[in-house]
C-alpha cells in the first residue's frame, strides 16, 4: 500500500497507512491543522491502551549552552499546568491503575500513559494537557534541578551506564550527538527558566509533534478528543507537518582512546565505531551482523569471552541508528586485569568479520533471533504505541511486522560481510575505558587498536 508522507497530506483528512485482519492491527493516519498529526493502531482483542505525545526534538537540537534542556523541559512538564498541579496529574492516573512516564532521547522526546481501555479519555486529557498547558514557574525549575542534579550523580555511580555516553564522545566528539542526554552539571546548574520556557515554546510546536496510539480504541474517537485538547494551540498555527529529520553530516572520529581512571572493582569498555543511518536500507545487514557478532548467548563474543574463557559475566555488542550516522559498540565488563586480553579478543572478533564475514549457521541463527524479538516485542499497546510514533516521527512511513521480518529474512551472507567490511572496516575502532587505568597503561592499550 503506498503511504503519503505527512507533509503532503491535506490537513483534515485521514489516511489508512496499514490494513489489518478483522480490524486488528490497522494504523490510520489524521493530520489535523497547524499539521499536528494522530496515528492509532487498533487492537480490539485487548483491554488496554497506551497514549503517547512524540516530540521531534532531543538532545542533539540543543546548542552547547542548553545541554541538558530537553530532558530538564521533559521533568518540568510533570509539574504543572493550569488545570491541574503535580500531585493532581499522577494521582489522577493512580487512581485508574495507569502508568505515565516519559523519556527523552538524542532526537526525539516522548510523553505517555498506559491505562485501560475505558479510561483511555482521561490519558488523553492529562498528556495533551501537560503538553500544551504547562506553566514552567521559577520555582518549579529551581527544585527540579536538584532532583536532576541528583539524577546525574546516580547515574555517574554507575559506570556501566557512564562509559556508553564517554563512547558517543570519542566517536562524535564535542558535537550534538557527543554531548550527553542530561547535559553536565554546569549546563544544568546554569540553565535559567527563561531559556527551558523559550526552548518549550519555540519546539513544542504541533507541526513537530505526533500523537501515538494504540489498543482497543476508536481512531475517530481519538481523533475528536485530541483536537479538543489542543483547539487553543491549533487555533494559533498555521504549520504543516515537519519533514522527516534528515540531519546534517555528524562530526566523527576513529582510533580515538578515552579512559576515566576510576577506582572501580570492574573496568568498563565499550570498542566500536561509526554505524549507519537510520535511512540507510544496509541497517537490516547491520541488525543481523550484530545479532551474530554480539546478540545472544550463542553470539561470537558471548562465546569467546565468557563461555571458552570466563572473562567477562557482561559482554555484547549493540548498533543504534539517528538520522544522518549511526554507532556501533561492544561492551565489556571485566576485572581490570584483564582489560587486555578482553580488548584484545573484540578487536579480533572485529577484525574476523570484516574479513571473513559470518557463516550460513550464524546467518539463519541470527535472522531467527531479529525475526522472534521483533514479533514477542509487540506483544503489549505500549510496544505498539511506541513502534508506530518512532515509525511516524523518524521515518514518515510505516512498515507492517510481515514486512519487517521480510526485510530480516532477505539479508544474505553477502550483505552481512559488504556492511562489516565497508562500516566496520572502514574506520579504526575507537575506545571508551573506565576503571583503575593508569595514562602509561592507557597509553598501551591504544596500541591494540592498530
Amino acid at each position: 500500500m503506498a503511504q503519503v508522507p505527512a507533509a503532503r497530506q491535506r490537513p483534515g483528512t485521514t489516511r489508512t497507512l496499514l490494513k489489518g485482519v478483522d480490524g486488528a492491527g490497522t494504523v490510520r493516519r489524521t493530520v489535523l491543522p497547524g499539521g499536528l498529526r494522530v496515528v492509532t493502531e487498533t487492537l480490539p482483542t485487548v483491554r488496554s491502551a497506551t497514549f503517547g505525545i512524540w516530540v521531534g526534538v532531543g538532545s542533539r537540537d540543543e546548542t552547547p549552552v542548553l545541554n541538558g534542556a530537553t530532558h530538564y523541559l521533559e521533568h518540568l512538564l510533570f509539574k504543572g499546568t493550569a488545570r491541574r498541579g503535580a500531585l493532581e496529574i499522577s494521582a489522577a492516573l493512580d487512581a485508574v491503575g495507569g502508568e505515565m512516564n516519559a523519556f527523552t532521547a538524542k532526537e526525539n522526546t516522548c510523553y505517555y500513559a498506559r491505562v485501560l481501555d475505558t479510561d483511555l479519555p482521561l490519558a488523553i486529557d492529562v498528556v495533551c494537557d501537560m503538553l500544551t498547558g504547562s506553566l514552567i514557574r521559577p520555582e518549579d525549575v529551581e527544585a527540579e534541578r536538584g532532583v536532576i542534579l541528583e539524577e546525574m550523580a546516580m547515574a555517574e555511580d554507575d559506570p556501566g551506564d557512564v562509559v556508553h555516553d564517554l563512547f558517543a564522545r570519542t566517536i562524535f566528539g564535542s558535537g550534538p550527538l557527543g554531548r550527553p542526554i542530561l547535559g553536565t552539571q554546569e549546563t544544568v546548574t546554569a540553565l535559567t527558566r527563561d531559556q527551558i520556557a523559550g526552548f518549550y515554546h519555540r519546539r513544542y510546536r504541533p507541526e513537530n509533534l505526533v500523537v501515538a496510539a494504540a489498543g482497543n480504541l476508536d481512531h475517530r474517537a481519538v481523533v475528536k478528543l485530541v483536537e479538543q485538547a489542543f483547539a487553543p494551540v491549533l487555533a494559533k498555527s498555521t504549520g504543516h507537518p515537519a519533514e522527516v529529520r534528515q540531519g546534517v553530516k555528524a562530526v566523527r572520529t576513529a582510533g580515538q582512546v578515552a579512559v576515566l581512571n576510576r577506582p572501580t572493582e570492574q573496568a568498563h569498555l565499550v570498542l566500536g565505531t561509526p554505524g549507519v543511518p537510520r535511512h540507510d536500507e544496509r541497517r537490516w545487514a547491520m541488525g543481523v551482523l550484530n545479532a551474530a557478532l554480539g546478540g545472544g548467548m550463542s553470539s561470537r563474543l558471548f562465546q569467546e569471552v565468557r563461555e571458552k574463557r570466563g572473562l567477562a559475566y557482561s559482554v555484547y555488542s549493540y548498533s543504534s541508528s539517528y538520522a544522518d550516522t549511526g554507532l556501533f559498540g561492544i561492551y565489556a565488563g571485566c576485572q581490570p586485569k584483564r582489560v587486555e586480553e578482553v580488548l584484545k579478543i573484540c578487536r579480533e572478533e572485529l577484525a574476523r568479520v570484516v574479513e571473513e564475514g559470518i557463516t550460513e549457521e550464524e546467518l539463519h541463527r541470527a535472522i531467527g533471533q531479529l525475526s522472534g524479538s521483533t514479533v514477542l516485542g509487540m506483544e503489549d499497546t505500549g510496544s505498539l504505541m511506541n513502534r508506530i510514533g518512532k515509525a511516524e516521527i523518524s521515518y514518515g512511513h510505516h512498515l507492517s511486522v510481515d514486512e519487517m521480518l521480510e526485510k530480516m529474512a532477505a539479508v544474505t551472507l553477502d550483505d552481512v560481510h559488504a556492511v562489516a567490511r565497508d562500516v566496520l572496516g572502514a574506520h579504526r575502532p575507537s575506545l571508551a575505558l573506565i576503571g583503575p587505568i593508569t595514562d602509561r597503561r592507557a597509553a598501551k592499550l591504544a596500541d591494540l587498536l592498530v
